[in-house]
């Protein structure tokens, strides 16, 4: 699962990388929505959102992107990950409708609780867009079976206690709480905060089924433009070889 951030540093260079991304081996896009206050982001994705925010792109825009994004992918599952504020500015309705429409397959709230969410939730659910829950390491083995009964497409499990992005996984504890996930849903579980290059990969691979990798990629997006291409197909190709090794 490859994150970026929609409008960074701009639309077409959003459009590319999404083509590439899957050319070179991801199988889902996340696309994040920018705000002002990214509070679970870590600083590289702080600085996409701040460049997004530059160049002035809205969520009717970031919809509009995968609409065109369709035309020549209509498999490639869609994501759209941000915070309550920009969905709910758009509305339940218009925003799931206008998301449907353009192929978004589903969406992944940071901050949107189980208890606050339903009225927004339900009408995505009518419409068949996939709610992503994150679960973290603090999370409670009776809020966990809430959060299952209530998500779909896929569990995405927060590897690291913090920020996205930062150091270290400790794999023995991501082993034994995504082996407390596996026992309340039938959900594919992803990992995700924390993964950067195809050695980390390697090490949570066998542990889920599939990975998140989000700041590296977003600080590629940040990079030269002309440059972005190529050390965007690198990286790919490295967490690609990392994950295809038995």
């Amino acid at each position: 699962v490859g994150y970026i951030v929609s409008g960074d540093p701009d639309i077409s260079s959003t459009l590319d990388a999404m083509h590439l991304m899957v050319e070179g081996g991801v199988h889902v896009i996340e696309l994040g929505i920018a705000f002002s206050d990214p509070m679970a982001e870590g600083s590289s994705i702080q600085r996409g959102h701040e460049r997004a925010l530059l160049s002035k792109i809205s969520l009717q825009d970031t919809l509009s992107l995968v609409g065109t994004f369709r035309e020549k992918d209509n498999k490639t599952p869609i994501i759209l990950m941000g915070y309550m504020n920009t969905f709910e500015a758009l509305g339940s309705k218009i925003f799931s409708s206008t998301a449907k429409e353009n192929g978004v397959d589903g969406i992944l709230i940071v901050d949107m609780s189980l208890e606050e969410s339903k009225g927004f939730t339900e009408e995505t659910k009518k419409l068949g867009i996939d709610v992503i829950r994150l679960v973290a390491p603090t999370t409670s083995k009776s809020r966990i079976k809430k959060i299952c009964s209530e998500a779909s497409g896929y569990i995405y499990y927060i590897s690291l206690k913090g920020i996205t992005g930062a150091n270290s996984i400790n794999v023995e504890e991501v082993s034994t709480k995504v082996g407390v996930l596996r026992k309340m849903t039938t959900l594919p579980v992803v990992i995700g905060f924390g993964i950067k290059d195809g050695k980390t990969a390697s090490y949570v691979k066998d542990l889920s089924d599939g990975i998140v990798v989000g700041s590296v990629l977003v600080d590629i997006m940040g990079g030269k433009k002309d440059e972005i291409e190529k050390e965007l197909s690198i990286k790919i190709k490295d967490l690609s070889q990392a994950l295809s090794m038995s």
